[in-house]
């Protein structure tokens, strides 16, 4: 496939969050700021560190706010980003100036938008929008992952001209950054790239990233999809682990940081990684994912 990326600038969101908040069991504070600390070296433009979310809906994020204390972002060109799932928690995040980004999971499909926020779509745009002007407020940046963003395994109503019409509620809002979510890893290749291409049409001024869920058999033409699409934001987590809790009861895992990394290096995008400080993170990664089984 010819993806058209050479000298692409890509956005790499790295998303330890997604990888440690379903893990059975509970990864010390102290090893999980080991963690985010080494990843912060690594040249990622984002890193997705953890959630002010209910500690009883995900107990692993319990401690974020004490990871977040111990992080050295100090000379790291990373931005950090927490998830929130309701204004509680996003008035809560909006206090610690490190936090340069909010990032808030609103589905496309109404049954997961209950099931993962106890919200309807109608109520969770409303609460978006609050959402927003907090962050305008306190200068932070709202991201919008779009979940269920290429079918649901519900039967609700499906198709990218429903990601197109929610993402244009979304960015009347005066959001601009935007990321279609394959939270089950439902999506084909097709389906990524008729619906990434769709919303970037239509959204050419915006940032549209995807995050991907997939197989270890279906990833590359995930991928090159996106890419031909004309997407440049990435989110991935090393080792390919994680996914979320709320969607279904097997985890699918995340887009492997390792190998998209270096697909977007032969294929000639333009990265800023040092991978010998990210050989070091992945060797934490293993003992993390190893020892807490």
């Amino acid at each position: 496939m010819n993806t058209g990326s050479t000298h692409r600038k890509m956005h790499l969101v790295e998303c330890p969050r997604d990888a440690m908040q379903g893990w059975p069991s509970f990864i010390a504070t102290e090893k999980k700021t080991e963690y985010l600390n080494q990843l912060l070296k690594c040249g990622f433009d984002t890193l997705d560190f953890g959630s002010f979310v209910s500690p009883k809906a995900i107990p692993q994020m319990a401690d974020t706010k004490e990871v977040l204390k111990g992080l050295k972002t100090e000379g790291s060109a990373t931005k950090l980003l927490a998830i929130v799932a309701n204004l509680r928690g996003a008035q809560e995040a909006c206090t610690h100036e490190t936090i340069k980004y909010l990032g808030f999971p609103f589905s496309v499909s109404e049954t997961f938008q209950v099931r993962n926020t106890n919200s309807t779509m109608d109520a969770s745009l409303k609460l978006v929008e609050e959402i927003q002007k907090l962050c305008i407020e306190t200068k932070k940046e709202l991201v919008i992952y779009l979940s269920m963003g290429f079918g649901n395994p519900y039967g609700d109503p499906y198709s990218p001209g429903i990601v197109l019409e929610w993402a244009r509620k979304i960015s009347n809002l005066g959001i601009r950054i935007i990321s279609v979510a394959d939270t089950v890893g439902l999506a084909t290749a097709e389906q990524v790239y008729s619906t990434v291409s769709t919303v970037l049409e239509d959204f050419p001024d915006h940032e549209i990233g995807v995050h991907l869920h997939s197989a270890p058999d279906n990833w590359k033409e995930k991928i090159d999809a996106a890419l031909k699409a004309g997407c440049t934001r990435f989110d991935g987590a090393l080792k390919g682990i994680g996914g979320c809790p709320m969607a279904n009861d097997v985890l699918v895992g995340n887009m492997n940081s390792e190998l998209m990394i270096d697909h977007f290096i032969e294929v000639g995008a333009d990265l800023h990684i040092n991978k010998y400080e990210l050989d070091k993170s992945i060797r934490i990664a293993d003992e993390i994912f190893s020892s807490h089984n």
